[in-house]
């Protein structure tokens, strides 16, 4: 009879100790549910404000709302009393080993969030970068895919894009065409510089402000090379490059204007 009191009286001891606990570990465990959900769909608020890529909004927030619940049920269990520093212990030593396995991935993922946060380019722009050059066909979580001109898909780690140099040339809504053109030592420069400001001129896709740039940059071992400039937009940078150095060529051949190339004189001598 003694032991069923003494049972009895610890007992109730053990519900009047962890009752009160029970209860506030399951007010906090409620109302902290109710605080990360809504704190989640305030990420997911600011994220679509922020034009966040539409693929990495659910991920973040799904990555954010389960942290926040792992830190709450620890938080709740040592409420109640159970020691959480031996499983904080297991799960960091698990944590650290899933991390260096995945070192590699979890760089190309984190390049990936910054691509998609920071937007150093979108689809669609020319880029130059890891030593490819393309047009940004996708861009991954974990890579950015580029199509070249000829075709050919160039997939590229985000981990490295992300920390590394990297051009746009999409970025700007102009851009400026540079050419070197050589004559020979014995043709004007005047006759020349004409020669390429009358070609500019009636292209329409040059800009007339800024003017076009023509003057001697150099005075080579065999030509004298005009520096030649002008401004047009992006989208038409290769067509207007390309045109006007096939129009320079026949124009300077029908003018009498020489563009120098390389030359070898052989002297042979008879004893």
């Amino acid at each position: 009879m003694e032991m069923i009191e003494n049972y009895s009286d610890k007992i109730i001891d053990l519900i009047l100790t962890y009752t009160p606990k029970l209860i506030g570990a399951i007010i906090t465990l409620i109302i902290g549910m109710w605080v990360i959900k809504r704190l989640t769909n305030f990420v997911k608020k600011a994220m679509e404000k922020r034009d966040v890529d539409a693929s990495l909004r659910p991920f973040l927030a799904g990555i954010i709302s389960s942290l926040l619940k792992v830190i709450l049920i620890i938080s709740v269990l040592s409420m109640v009393g159970i020691a959480m520093t031996s499983f904080i212990a297991i799960l960091g030593a698990v944590g650290l080993a899933v991390g260096m396995a995945l070192s590699g991935t979890l760089q190309n993922f984190a390049g990936g969030v910054i691509i998609l946060l920071l937007k150093p380019f979108k689809v669609g722009d020319w880029i130059d970068a890891q030593g490819y050059s393309g047009t940004v066909n996708s861009i991954q979580i974990f890579n950015t895919i580029l199509k070249t001109p000829d075709n050919k898909t160039i997939i590229i780690p985000n981990g490295g894009l992300s920390t590394s140099a990297m051009t746009n040339y999409s970025t700007e809504e102009t851009r400026r065409v540079d050419w070197t053109f050589g004559i020979g030592y014995g043709d004007k420069i005047e006759d020349a510089r004409a020669i390429l400001l009358e070609i500019l001129g009636a292209d329409s896709r040059v800009f007339k402000d800024p003017a076009p740039f023509v003057k001697v940059s150099e005075l080579a071992d065999s030509s004298v090379n005009l520096a030649t400039r002008v401004w047009v937009k992006s989208e038409d940078y290769w067509a207007v490059y390309m045109e006007t150095m096939e129009s320079v060529y026949n124009e300077f051949n029908s003018r009498g204007i020489n563009i120098p190339f390389p030359q070898m004189d052989v002297h042979v001598h008879k004893d």
